[in-house]
Order: structure tokens, then sequence, then C-alpha cells
């Protein structure tokens, strides 16, 4: 597969972003509990009609809480892997060596982010909202299948957080500034790791024949389930907050309506909106066509 950008080009976009997470969260720079953080292309809140307007803000701000959660999750087993890559290259190229380490250190910045907006989300939030993990456990799981696998996956959430920022969030004004700053500048880097990730992509799959590259795509599919396991508890823990914080129960068609919904509504957020984005796709088409035919049909039962 030939790509349109090159190790240097990844370093020196990078190079040229000198954000901190000091200069996005602190002090004056807190989150606005009156609006909500997630557009509702994730959220899906407005098909919830049993729940009020504040409600509805109230979930939304939760389910925030949880992307921090998860992509701080998902930042813990994609850091070790690319630093596992990194590490053989060191005597090589140095373009390539530099630029999947500033990738790995980008990403230690990302856990740090995500982190420390968690911090803020509890401190203004006031009822406990948890997350599924733990972060160890499921990087251990993750990082257990063939590089290929990881590699994968890593590069569906990679496009999947430019997918985020450029679809559904870019234009949302109604979205907290600062909750929507995190998201900016998380989509500002990750834009580089996409491009890595594929040239990483590519370069384990030219070691591998053409068996080991399909087990590396099932690999793939079964790290998919797994998260869609965890996805449906997350469910749960979101229903949990929302009942604590709302000071009710919902009845139980209006729990069910809930699973249902958020259950779907997550699914587009964390698999969907990766499985089906066309970049991801072209590299599934350099490993194996029929493949990414299977995958881009089962995609569209994440919407």
């Amino acid at each position: 597969m030939t790509f349109q950008y090159s190790f240097r080009d990844c370093l020196q976009r990078a190079e040229r972003i000198t954000w901190r997470v000091e200069d996005l969260i602190g002090g004056e720079k807190t989150l606005d509990f009156s609006r909500p953080f997630m557009p509702e292309a994730f959220a899906r809140t407005s098909e919830l009609e049993f729940l009020g307007a504040d409600e509805r803000i109230t979930l939304n701000q939760i389910r925030g809480n949880a992307y921090l959660g998860i992509f701080g999750l998902v930042e813990e087993f994609i850091l070790p892997f690319v630093l596992d890559h990194a590490r053989p290259l060191l005597a090589g190229d140095e373009y390539r060596a530099r630029a999947y380490l500033e990738f790995a250190s980008e990403e230690a910045k990302h856990i740090h982010l995500f982190r420390r907006f968690r911090e803020e989300f509890a401190a203004g939030f006031g009822v406990p909202c948890e997350v599924i993990g733990p972060p160890a456990t499921i990087a251990q799981h993750v990082l257990s299948h063939p590089p290929l696998s990881v590699a994968l996956l890593t590069l569906h959430i990679e496009w999947m957080t430019q997918r985020h920022f450029q679809d559904s969030i870019r234009d949302d004004d109604g979205l907290d500034p600062q909750f929507k700053s995190l998201l900016r500048h998380h989509w500002m880097e990750e834009h580089q790791h996409a491009q890595l990730d594929a040239m990483m992509v590519s370069s384990i799959a030219q070691d591998l024949n053409q068996s080991e590259i399909d087990a590396g795509i099932d690999g793939y599919l079964a790290l998919g389930v797994f998260l869609d396991e965890g996805l449906k508890q997350q469910v749960a823990f979101d229903l949990e907050a929302l009942e604590r914080t709302i000071g009710r129960t919902l009845g139980e068609d209006e729990r069910g309506a809930f699973t249902r919904v958020q259950h779907q509504a997550n699914r587009w957020t964390y698999i969907g909106s990766g499985m089906s984005h066309p970049r991801f796709l072209e590299s599934l088409e350099a490993l194996n066509p029929a493949k990414r035919a299977i995958i881009e049909d089962l995609s569209r039962g994440f919407s």
C-alpha cells in the first residue's frame, strides 16, 4: 500500500503542535454544566422522550464523562503497543523512529489530559459515574492478541477520532466550549497518529503470509466483540448514574428503551464510526478485499 505522506511529514506536523494539558483545563478553565458536552449524534438523548430537557443534558454529560474514561482507557494499551513497535526501529530510519516516539509521547499526554478532565468532571458534577475497566486489565487482554489485530484496532480508534471531530463536533456551537476544546486538541494530534498507524499496519502485514494476515483481521473483529460487551456494561453504569443524579428510578419500559437506545448510540460512537471510516476500509482492502467487504457490511449494524 502506498501513502501520500511520509514519517518525516508526520513528525514535522506533530512538532508544530505545542499545546499542554495545563492550557486546556484548570484554574479559570472549568466545565460549564449548563451545556451539553457531547453532540447529539453520539448522545442520542432526544429519542428518550420520557426524560425532561434538564435530564437529557444530565445524561449527555454522563456520556461525556464515559467518553473521557473510555478514551483514557484505550490510550493505556496504545501507548505500550507503540513503544514496543518503536523500540526495534531506533537504529534504523531516524524519522520513522522519532515519529513513533513522538506518537507515544503524545499518547502519554492524552492519558494525562483525559484524567484531568475526569477530575474536573467529578468535582463539578458531584455524583459518582462509573466507567468500565480497570484500564490495566483491558490493556492486558487487548495486547494478548496478534500485533496486526492491535494495530488495526488502534487504526480504527484513530480514524474514529477524526470522524468524531470533523463530522459532529467541529460545527456544533451548542457544546460546552471547554469540553469542545479538549476534543479539538485531541483531534489535532490524532490526525498524525492515524497516518502513522496506517503505515504501521502495512509494515506489520509485510512480514506475514495471507493466513496470518487473515488471523490478524479476525483478531480485530474479536476485539470488537469484546468492546461491544464492555459498552453494554457502560450503558448500565450510565443508567445508574442518571437515576442517582435525577433522584428517580425509571420504569421498566423506560429502562428497556434507555438500554436499547443508549447501547446503539455507544456502538456507533466507538465501533461503527471507526469500522466504517473510508480510510480504515482502505487499509483493510490492501490486506484482504473479501475481509474488507465483510467488515463494511458488519459496520452497518453499528450505525
